[in-house]
């Protein structure tokens, strides 16, 4: 059913007092897509429309609302009737909402869970955010080592209803440190008299419960995993990160980086839930320091007041150089920010990186200039056209430059790279776009 038209028949049902049909009617309708038809509904409407499905379908269709739509919930609906709902979630998905409650709803909510699930839920709040820890789940499948193929295949028969993913079991030993793994294909296949620690992968991929998350979805992609197993600083097996929540985990880092590109800071919720004192607070702060950055351009055209007031004609071009020596900028810079957040580069290969920019942007300027030889020849003569060339080979040149290396120097000191494009780029770039083409037209023109 397509959104649209969920949507009608949710509010159809509301305003007919029909709501207790929906069970049947929306049947095939995957959580997801109820989900995002809920959350266009107020709280006590999307509560009511939510309970009419079985407790493990509401539990999967909260699981999707947006995190603010699932703090929104937690608020206004009582303990009572939400602690069902929170006991049937996956353990992760569990600690991320605990994570966004305050503490006061925490201790309302903590004393509806079981004795278990509440020690579980602390164990997986403890660890630091950002890091594995805080996006690992404690639902995973484990082996013994001395069980055979044919006793694995049944323990895993057993868990399997309680388990987020049982396509991989990992083989512990009695202290639950994690010697393997096993697919649940090789199972099938493999005699079933084998001794598992026979047919497990000895050698299995792993992260540490500290790793930043970034990296744990970046080895996730790497080897294509469907989980990657997480343990302790002794060894011991304490979690999985699922594929899934490594997706969410790379769109959150990319997010960041966008808003981080445009130097806005991170926002907790969407753009269309935020408040206009967040945005505004989000905005301000870089928008100041960029005004001030642009005043040195303003210095550098009163510097050169003479010059401007001798070639008229110099001032129809600002524009379009400045504007190219920052577009040279971004350009190079977003291909940095990049290269480094995935890994592709390290700092080591600024200087080898350096030296293919100066040539890339020299073709650049070269072609550029050629571009608009013609149009400074056009709108001020020989002179101005000469000028006009020289420096857009200049301003290309310089600004990739700049774009190569600011990222690079914010590595260097431990800060986001991320921060170095758009508008920072794009302002370092403007004045020196305009120092060097009033210096290159005063040398020219002998003013």
């Amino acid at each position: 059913m397509e959104l649209p038209a969920l949507i009608t028949t949710l509010r159809s049902a509301l305003e007919s007092d029909t709501v207790p049909l929906l069970r049947e009617q929306l049947i095939d309708v995957h959580p997801a897509d109820l989900a995002s038809a809920l959350v266009e509904f107020e709280t006590s409407d999307l509560w009511t429309l939510l309970t009419v499905f079985p407790r493990a379908e509401q539990a999967k269709v909260f699981g999707y609302l947006p995190p603010e739509e699932q703090v929104n919930l937690s608020i206004r609906i009582s303990r009572r009737k939400l602690a069902p709902i929170i006991r049937q979630m996956p353990p992760d998905e569990r600690a991320a909402l605990f994570h966004r409650l305050s503490d006061e709803q925490r201790e309302t909510l903590l004393p509806a869970l079981a004795q278990a699930e509440r020690e579980d839920l602390l164990r997986l709040t403890a660890h630091e955010q950002g890091t594995a820890g805080s996006i690992m789940t404690s639902d995973y499948a484990i082996l013994a080592t001395d069980l055979t193929v044919a006793q694995s295949l049944e323990s895993l028969r057993r868990e399997a209803p309680d388990k987020e993913t049982i396509y991989f079991a990992y083989v512990v030993d009695h202290h639950r440190k994690l010697i393997g793994v096993v697919s649940l294909r090789d199972l099938i296949l493999a005699p079933v008299s084998m001794p598992i620690i026979e047919l497990m992968n000895q050698d299995p991929i792993c992260a540490s419960v500290d790793m930043p998350q970034e990296e744990v979805a970046a080895l996730i992609a790497k080897y294509d995993l469907l989980a990657l197993p997480i343990i302790n600083n002794q060894e011991q097996m304490v979690g999985i990160v699922t594929y899934d929540d490594a997706m969410d985990v790379a769109e959150e880092e990319a997010t960041e980086d966008f808003h981080k590109n445009a130097t806005i800071g991170k926002l907790e919720s969407s753009v269309k839930d935020a408040s206009i004192m967040l945005l505004y607070r989000k905005r301000v702060l870089w928008l100041v320091i960029l005004v001030f950055g642009n005043i040195f351009s303003g210095a550098g055209i009163a510097y050169f007041e003479g010059t401007i007031s001798a070639h008229l004609a110099l001032l129809f071009f600002l524009p379009l150089l400045i504007g190219s020596s920052g577009n040279a900028g971004a350009q190079s810079g977003t291909l940095m920010v990049r290269a480094l957040a995935t890994g592709d580069i390290k700092m080591r290969d600024w200087g080898a990186l350096l030296g293919k920019e100066c040539l890339v942007a020299g073709l650049l300027g070269f072609t550029m200039a050629a571009a608009v030889v013609g149009l400074g020849w056009w709108r001020g003569g020989y002179d101005i056209a000469i000028v006009v060339a020289i420096t857009m080979m200049f301003v290309v040149m310089v600004g990739s430059l700049i774009g190569l290396s600011l990222p690079f120097l914010l590595s260097r000191f431990n800060l986001d790279p991320a921060t170095a494009s758009g508008p920072l780029i794009t302002s370092i770039a403007d004045v020196a776009g305009v120092v060097l083409y009033f210096s290159i037209a005063t040398w020219y023109l002998g003013l």
